[in-house]
């Protein structure tokens, strides 16, 4: 969603790059870049303004280091503001001894408020929170019951009754403390519109029930207005924190960068996707690494290590011993697309330094994906594990099988001998010598076709083995064997 603003800082940088020192005129002119960009995301006017004259200021007061680029000065204080702008946040979820804690979900219609509840209980489930759902949503039409069915998915209990809201969270918090549940997540009703009756209601729940925390569930595709809504509900509730949903979408960003310096809430959580599992804890440090290009590889490790919790540790074992001998086939490679695929493939890619700004527009990540598993799933077992033996013949009748160019399979299997080197190399260093490699292979789009070009591995030149070679290394691993 920031790809707009990415590019605009990366504008602005270039301005200043090469530049011997920091002067007004230039940071002027590296600022107005930074302006159009953020207008352009949709950013609020005030909180604008606001941005830019800190970095100014700043900027204009900054001692000239000794060989730093003016660029790399701009960019840490950029980086430090967008901090502030968007943080701190504090992640702590309430937790009280004398009962269950409550937290009450507010927000206008259509902000995905109640599959945001079931988000948040099932995140706080893998935490080792025992929640409880109250569903006091009684205005929308079957908003009790998707509730039901969100639960039913996730294995988290729902409380709900046919009298009021008021009643539904005060038993609901009562039937948590029996039933030894330590969280209870009110979904309350939204309104098409801010109105004195919806907020009424809120506020009646809010002084009989006195939930702990409070979070307004926002939409991301709505922009600045998205700040407007916050300070509405803040103005009536003393918001703790917002939910932006729908980050994953066509957003531009003006709501993330808006919402804290409109309110002074700061924004808690974020929803990345439609399902169930698709909510994130928000890092304003990360999020302004992805702004400036930098990527999120933190979020990266996260969403590995999430990942491999359902990979049996035989397999890994077996696949990193694979990789230390070299011998890592292309089934082992679907599986590693598979992987990818779970998390998401534009999200992955959102995350890796300068990637955002290396996928053309229209390009699809997924189709491109797909077309590597396809001739994958074209070859046999033996050329899955020996893909020296693919000769010219091979290679045609694989392309035919799924539905691509001779030359693209080509392509892929150069690309498969350069990755397979990697692997070798990266199976035995630590885990932040890989994420240095990582970093550096960002702009090589080392997973898409035509992606790693060029790029030489230790101990590989880079080039196609002959066949004359590829006889050889055979005979290898047969006398080995």
């Amino acid at each position: 969603m920031f790809e707009g603003i990415t590019r605009g800082l990366s504008d602005a940088f270039k301005k200043l790059r090469g530049r011997g020192r920091l002067t007004p005129e230039n940071i002027k002119e590296g600022l107005r870049e930074v302006r159009r960009a953020f207008l352009e995301a949709d950013v609020n006017f005030n909180v604008l303004n606001d941005f830019i004259g800190r970095v100014e200021a700043k900027s204009l007061g900054q001692d000239v280091l000794a060989r730093v680029d003016p660029s790399e000065q701009i960019v840490k204080i950029v980086y430090e503001e967008l901090c502030l702008l968007m943080g701190p946040v504090d992640p702590k979820i309430p937790q009280r001894a004398d009962r269950p804690a409550v937290i009450m979900l507010c927000g206008l219609q259509g902000s995905g408020k109640t599959t945001t509840a079931a988000k948040l209980a099932l995140t706080l489930q893998a935490k080792g929170r025992k929640p409880l759902l109250a569903a006091a949503d009684l205005q929308r039409p079957g908003a009790v019951e998707q509730l039901q069915t969100l639960g039913e998915q996730i294995g988290v209990p729902v409380y709900s009754e046919k009298t009021n809201p008021v009643d539904v969270c005060r038993n609901a918090v009562a039937q948590a403390k029996r039933t030894l549940c330590d969280i209870v997540i009110l979904d309350t009703a939204g309104r098409l519109q801010i109105d004195t009756e919806l907020m009424d209601e809120l506020k009646r729940i809010d002084k009989l029930v006195k939930p702990d925390e409070c979070y307004l569930v926002v939409d991301a595709m709505i922009g600045q207005e998205a700040a407007n809504v916050a300070k509405a509900f803040n103005d009536a509730l003393e918001l703790n924190a917002c939910i932006l949903t729908k980050l994953d979408g066509d957003a531009r960003g003006g709501a993330a960068l808006s919402i804290k310096g409109v309110t002074g809430v700061p924004i808690k959580f974020v929803g990345v996707g439609e399902k169930v599992d698709k909510l994130e804890d928000f890092v304003p440090e990360r999020m302004a690494g992805r702004i400036l290009g930098q990527g999120d590889l933190m979020g990266i490790v996260d969403k590995i290590a999430t990942i491999q919790k359902d990979i049996s540790e035989e397999d890994l074992k077996k696949q990193q011993e694979a990789m230390q001998k070299g011998n890592f086939t292309l089934e082992m490679f679907r599986d590693q697309f598979g992987m990818i695929a779970k998390m998401g493939m534009k999200d992955m890619m959102s995350r890796m330094p300068g990637m955002s700004e290396m996928i053309p527009e229209g390009e699809d990540p997924e189709q491109a994906l797909k077309r590597v598993q396809g001739m994958i799933d074209s070859m046999t077992k033996q050329e899955k594990n020996d893909p020296d033996m693919i000769d010219t013949p091979r290679r045609r009748r694989i392309a035919k099988g799924a539905g691509v160019e001779p030359q693209e399979v080509n392509q892929f299997l150069k690309q498969f001998d350069q990755v397979r080197g990697l692997m070798k190399q990266m199976a035995t260093m630590s885990t932040w010598q890989r994420l240095k490699m990582v970093t550096g292979l960002g702009k090589a789009g080392a997973f898409m076709p035509g992606g790693m070009d060029g790029l030489k591995t230790k101990g590989d030149t880079g080039h196609r083995k002959t066949a004359k070679e590829r006889a050889e290394e055979r005979k290898k691993k047969k006398k080995k064997r």
